[in-house]
Order: C-alpha cells, then sequence, then structure tokens
C-alpha cells in the first residue's frame, strides 16, 4: 500500500539509490530524475535492481521549465535533491558548470515547488565542503569558508534553502553530510580509487597507485546510515538543518593502511604521490560534531570505518 511520494534527484548516484531502497520499503511511490547521459552503459547500474519499482523521469537542474511540469504532475510529498557536479577536483576545471547545476539549481527547484507544489516538503544535500578550513568539529554554528568551487555552490544551495524556509513558510531541510561511502561510490573518489586499484594491483592488472594529499582527514560513514537521517529529517514537525557524520576522522593514509593491510599488502609499496592530484585549495580536517541530529533526529551511525573499508575491498575484489 502506497503511504506517500517522493522525487528524488540524482537517483542513480550513491545516496540516491540507497535511498530509493529505503523509500521503497516504506511503501513510498518513488519518481526519480535521471539525466540524459544517465542512459549511457552502467549509469543506471546503481538502481538496474529496482528499476522497475521506480517511476524514472528525464531531466537536470539545469531546466527550470521542465521542473516545474514534473513537480506540478507528480505532486510529490517528499522531495529529495541529491542532484549535483559532486566532485571537488573537477569543481576547479568547470566551475560554471557546477554553480549552475549544483548551486543555481536548487533555486530552480525550490521555485517549481513554490509556485505548485508548497506542501512538498523539500531536503537538500548539503555538504561538509561549505565549512573549508573552519575548526574541527563542525557543527551547525560553525562558520562555513568553502575552499572550492563545488564547497561555495553547495553554500548557495544551503543558503537558498534557507531563504525559502524563512520567506515562503515552506518545509526545506539543509542535511549536512560528512563524507559517506560505499561499494556504490563513483569511481573518481579517492575513497574507490584506493579500492578499485586495489583490486587491480591483487590481479596484477595494476602496478601502481597513484594520488595526492595523504594527509587530509575526512570523517567517513557509510552511505545508507546517511539515507536513514534523510528521512528522518523529513518526518519532524518542524524543518531545520542537520550535521550528519560520525564523529571520527581518518586521513587518506589511514584509509590506505586499513585497506591494503586488509590483504596483507605495504600500502607504501604501491602508492607514489603525484601532484596533479592537489587541489588549488585544500580543505585539511573535516570532523563532524552531529550531537544535534543524535538527540533530535535519534540518528546515530551503525557502521565503523574499519568495516566501511573493508566492505569496499571485499566489494571490488568480488567485482
Amino acid at each position: 500500500m502506497v503511504t506517500k511520494n517522493a522525487l528524488i534527484t540524482g537517483i542513480s548516484g550513491q545516496d540516491g539509490s540507497y535511498l530509493a531502497e529505503l523509500l521503497l520499503a516504506k511503501g513510498y511511490e518513488v519518481h526519480g530524475l535521471i539525466r540524459r547521459t544517465a542512459l549511457y552503459p552502467d549509469s543506471l547500474k546503481n538502481i538496474e535492481h529496482i528499476q522497475d519499482a521506480v517511476k524514472l523521469q528525464h531531466g537536470d537542474l539545469a531546466t527550470d521549465n521542465h521542473l516545474s511540469a514534473l513537480v506540478a504532475e507528480v505532486q510529490p510529498d517528499e522531495v529529495y535533491n541529491l542532484a549535483s557536479q559532486s566532485d571537488v577536483r573537477i569543481s576547479f576545471d568547470i566551475p560554471e558548470y557546477t554553480g549552475d547545476i549544483t548551486g543555481l539549481g536548487v533555486v530552480r527547484l525550490l521555485e517549481a515547488i513554490r509556485k505548485f507544489s508548497p506542501k512538498s516538503k523539500f531536503y537538500q544535500a548539503s555538504s561538509s565542503e561549505m565549512f573549508g578550513n573552519s575548526s574541527p568539529p563542525q557543527n551547525e554554528d560553525s562558520p562555513m569558508h568553502p575552499q572550492s568551487p563545488y564547497g561555495a555552490a553547495k553554500l548557495y544551495g544551503y543558503n537558498v534553502t534557507r531563504i525559502y524556509r524563512d520567506s515562503y513558510n515552506l518545509f526545506c531541510c539543509n542535511g549536512i553530510l560528512f563524507n559517506h561511502e560505499s561499494e556504490r561510490r563513483g569511481k573518481n573518489f579517492v575513497t574507490r580509487k584506493i579500492t578499485g586499484a586495489l583490486a587491480q594491483i591483487l590481479a596484477e592488472k595494476q602496478k601502481k597507485l597513484y594520488l595526492g594529499n595523504l594527509d587530509a582527514k575526512r570523517d567517513w560513514g557509510y552511505a545508507p546510515d546517511y539515507s536513514e537521517a534523510m528521512w528522518l529529517m523529513m518526518q519532524q514537525d518542524k524543518p531545520d538543518d542537520f550535521v550528519i557524520g560520525t564523529g571520527e576522522a581518518h586521513s587518506v593514509r589511514e584509509f590506505l593502511e586499513v585497506a591494503f593491510s586488509y590483504v596483507d599488502l605495504e600500502w607504501q609499496q604501491y602508492v607514489e604521490i603525484n601532484p596533479r592530484f592537489y587541489r588549488p585549495s585544500e580543505v585539511n580536517y573535516l570532523l563532524a560534531d552531529a550531537s544535534k541530529a543524535k538527540r533530535i533526529l535519534g540518528w546515530q551511525p551503525k557502521t565503523s570505518f574499519n568495516e566501511l573499508v573493508k566492505r569496499m575491498v571485499d566489494f571490488d575484489l568480488r567485482r
């Protein structure tokens, strides 16, 4: 029995696919927005097991007319905006596109809701990259000083979400999610780059792994745990903003140590530093203070850092 309907942008990505599974299990009718390029081979791999259970809609955050028509037609109870150009390093190469999709795409979607479905609840996927080099641990009241076009675009989306909540009395909330990984993480992200290369090295198909800054520290959690946090935010009586993270920070070097030691290898023998993988402006230390989410939402992470790394290694070894 269908209880509610939801619209998820970026449904074919890591977060979108886990959220779609969660909502389907709760009896939702799920609509997912996918771009034309998502029809390329393997682009729908994350949702192929549920593709028949969701209603896929074609379009993207670059065109407001289509978004308006879609929102008006679906009249979603809940809208989860998970779509973006989400690669921090690539955002330096395509800053205008990143700003258009990751930033202005949010206001296009909010305008569609305001005009055609004002009762829809709205979730904006904000990012710990908005904090930049703000002193850790970072919480909802920490200063925000993004260090990349991606972080700046996310900060625009975060602020415009707050503005629409206050100005139009819409249910709009920001989930300020710290790094969250899984077996479905894109191969361009450093965690999946590490576990994928490790599998290739063991298969004798690759000799070296080239990385940038090994000392950057991140609060890494498991993506399915974070999908639950998104849903919980939308079930509250009043909209609010929440930091979501584990409260533990680990460096890229530590991720390497756990991954390689799991298969009895010394990472130092296989990893080399390539300066081209450094960002023009580095974010050194992100650490979540998620005490507000634990107190109000009753949310807490279920998966440890070591377990997360091992799950990703096991997946790429099987693949």
